[in-house]
């Protein structure tokens, strides 16, 4: 039994590892080695979706940092949140370095028998009988794969990492919703912190902008360096068919989401967990792991993630509308959710466990 993987991102390497686990062959195709990782990029994955990495994946406790709280505010009333978040028994969510866990896997991968790694040819792939494209560039996607549901933000994530002074706790996660777009303070550890800050395009902003936005809002830190800022352009994407005969697509090519609420890695882990399960009963029958395994997938995800992804959506419009509807309205029924405890613990459960059955 053997499975193609075209593209080697974070998530293809995920999928990978998750089927050689089950002794599945996988042949993972890339286009060019040592494909460079952002090192100012992190990422924040949910206490499910952790539990499931750890055990059917790839062991990533030690690079963890737990997030125990999320406060919420705006620009018009950052001296007291309008929505907060806490577990008293357990952790929220954990962030970590996308490189990190991106070079664990190339690690991990390469000493599996199940696996290899295969320079990218065109028609390379025709003999398998099941293809998963985990690539958003490729002659596949843009041939099969381009209809789709797209939102455009107008907007540019700048990301970087700054380093401060050494704080006896920094487990708190800050989303702070200004009036020219998001700015979220995501701490990786005592002395590290990572920043995502979304900006609507009304004007080109350079480096220094971007540090004094930093400063501005800057909740608590004694900032020592600002490491180098990242960005790229943001949309929403939900790919209208999921599957074109054998071949499914995954990951970024199936949904991109806004990245204000930090659900973009954990809704490709839940499709992974769903991906696997399908594999698993088809084995475990003794049946064929082929194009069925697309039409099943499609069926149980495609609706679930657009759903999801709306729900993203609504989010970001909802506070981008405060300078439509007023501050007071927008607030008030925040912090109506917030003080609520059945909504503040299923929007805690959304986050965490997706959309479920």
């Amino acid at each position: 039994m053997k499975v193609c993987i075209l593209g080697d991102n974070l998530t293809s390497l995920a999928l990978a590892k998750a089927l050689v686990k089950k002794e599945i062959f996988v042949d993972l195709f890339y286009k060019t080695k040592n494909t460079k990782i952002d090192t100012t990029r992190t990422i924040g994955i949910s206490k499910s979706n952790i539990d499931y990495f750890n055990r059917e994946i790839s062991n990533i406790k030690k690079m963890l940092w737990p997030i125990k709280k999320i406060k919420i505010f705006t620009e018009n009333s950052k001296d007291k949140e309008i929505l907060k978040f806490e577990d008293q028994k357990d952790n929220l969510f954990s962030i970590l370095k996308n490189q990190k866990i991106f070079n664990q896997l190339i690690i991990e991968l390469k000493k599996s028998k199940f696996f290899k790694f295969k320079k990218y040819k065109k028609s390379d792939y025709l003999s398998y009988d099941l293809i998963i494209n985990c690539d958003i560039r490729n002659e596949i996607t843009k041939k099969y794969f381009s209809k789709k549901f797209e939102k455009k933000y107008n907007s540019i994530a700048f990301t970087t990492i700054i380093d401060h002074l050494k704080l006896s706790s920094n487990n708190e996660a800050i989303q702070i919703f200004t009036n020219d777009g998001p700015i979220a303070f995501l701490p990786i550890s005592k002395e590290k912190t990572s920043i995502v800050y979304s900006a609507r395009m009304k004007k080109n902003k350079t480096e220094l902008d971007v540090y004094k936005i930093i400063n501005k809002f800057n909740p608590k830190y004694e900032i020592k360096k600002i490491h180098k800022i990242s960005k790229f352009d943001l949309k929403s994407i939900n790919l209208r068919e999921y599957y074109r005969d054998n071949i499914l697509a995954f990951g970024d090519l199936l949904h991109k989401l806004h990245p204000l609420a930090g659900q973009g890695f954990n809704m490709s882990i839940r499709d992974i967990r769903e991906l696997s399960k399908i594999i698993d009963y088809k084995i475990k029958l003794g049946l064929p792991i082929d194009q069925s395994v697309c039409v099943k997938f499609q069926n149980n995800m495609r609706s679930k993630n657009f759903v999801f992804s709306e729900g993203i959506n609504f989010i970001y419009e909802y506070f981008n509308s405060e300078n439509k509807i007023g501050e007071d309205l927008t607030d008030s029924t925040a912090r109506l959710i917030g003080r609520n405890k059945i909504l503040n613990k299923y929007f805690k459960n959304i986050a965490d466990m997706g959309l479920q059955n």
